[in-house]
C-alpha cells in the first residue's frame, strides 16, 4: 500500500490554508512538509497536530492506496 495525503491538500484549499501555515500551526519541520508532499510516512504524532489543527479525523487528511495485489509495499 502507499501512503496519499491528497485528502490534506484538498482540505488546506476548503479551509483557506496553504502548507507554510499549516506548518508554522502545527510546529511541523520544513522536512517532515517535504515527506508528506512525496507521499511518504510521517509519525503519528504530526498526523495528530494537524487534525487537531483542522478539527479533522485522520480518515479526511490520508489514504492509504493499494498496489495491485492488495500488499503494503
Amino acid at each position: 500500500m502507499a501512503i496519499s495525503y491528497n485528502k490534506l491538500w484538498k482540505k488546506l484549499i476548503d479551509e483557506g490554508i496553504n502548507k507554510t501555515q499549516l506548518r508554522e500551526k502545527t510546529k511541523m519541520s520544513s522536512s517532515t512538509m517535504a515527506k508528506m508532499v512525496k507521499n511518504q510516512p510521517v509519525a503519528l504524532p504530526i498526523l495528530t497536530k494537524i487534525c487537531e489543527e483542522l478539527n479533522c479525523d485522520i480518515g479526511d487528511i490520508m489514504e492509504f492506496i493499494p498496489d495491485n495485489n492488495g500488499n503494503v509495499k
